[in-house]
């Protein structure tokens, strides 16, 4: 990976299991749940969490789709497995299929928005019999891309992995011992046969992750970036994406018709004299 985004992986360890312990406890819980894909970030998430929390207090839910790669129940039992986390298997097939038998015509973007809120749906079904809160799996790169269904995998009551890049997700989850096979496969949502983030997105994370690093954590402008050598169709590509996408980062706005509006001027746990 790049020098530039190299990550000292113990400190963020540390830095992340205490958040997550931090943050599900203060809520007066011990414990936590998460949708366990196969892939490499639900599988970082996971476990971060079972260092932070104990296995016992980690639920990893698997949910499939009819047309959900075989390799993603495996990738995703090997983690169950190595960890000891609780888990639990919730197909959303006729959840996703009831839906949509009223609409037939429906494209794959429809239906993969579908499962995704399904998804989130069973999790916050299963935070409520077990116990725990939802934890989150979303990379920065994702985020900052809208690569993500909003009220679906973007749901969550926290989320460990915001503000690491996917080049810095994998060198973290190599490093703390993640199975190869799901740290080498190429990164997809499966919500169709043949998916790939990759190819939906029509650039590379590691492309990706470089130039966002330069218009976020540096400040370039695109112009900058540009000059640095970064193509300037890409560049708009990305930066349109950012820009278009920023409704999936911030709670919905609110009309401000009062000297207290929430998200305006009712914003800090200190107004509770804490």
């Amino acid at each position: 990976m790049n020098s530039e985004l190299a990550i000292n992986v113990e400190l963020a360890k540390k830095i992340l299991t205490g958040f997550i312990r931090a943050e599900v406890t203060r809520t007066g819980m011990e414990r936590v749940v998460l949708g366990l894909s196969g892939g490499i970030d639900s599988a970082l998430s996971c476990f971060l969490a079972a260092e932070a929390l104990g296995p016992e207090n980690v639920l990893a839910v698997r949910m499939p789709y009819k047309t959900s790669s075989a390799d993603s129940l495996e990738h995703a039992q090997q983690v169950i497995d190595q960890l000891g986390v609780q888990s639990l298997t919730v197909e959303v097939t006729g959840m996703v299929d009831a839906l949509y038998a009223g609409f037939p015509d429906a494209d794959e973007k429809r239906r993969g928005n579908a499962m995704a809120r399904a998804r989130m749906i069973v999790l916050y079904d299963q935070s409520a019999a077990f116990g725990g809160l939802v934890l989150g799996t979303g990379n920065k790169t994702e985020i900052l891309l809208g690569y993500s269904t909003i009220y679906g995998d973007a749901a969550c009551a926290l989320n460990p992995l915001g503000d690491f890049y996917k080049t810095q997700v994998r060198q973290f989850a190599r490093a703390v011992g993640v199975p190869a096979a799901i740290i080498d496969k190429p990164p997809s949502a499966d919500l169709w046969a043949g998916q790939t983030d990759e190819g939906e997105l029509g650039f590379t994370y590691a492309d990706a992750d470089l130039l966002l690093y330069h218009l976020i954590d540096l400040r370039y402008s695109p112009e900058a970036c540009t000059a640095a050598g970064f193509d300037p169709g890409f560049v708009r590509d990305v930066v349109r994406r950012v820009k278009r996408n920023h409704f999936k980062r911030v709670m919905p706005p609110i009309a401000k018709v009062s000297n207290r509006t929430i998200g305006y001027d009712f914003l800090y746990l200190r107004d509770w004299g804490t």
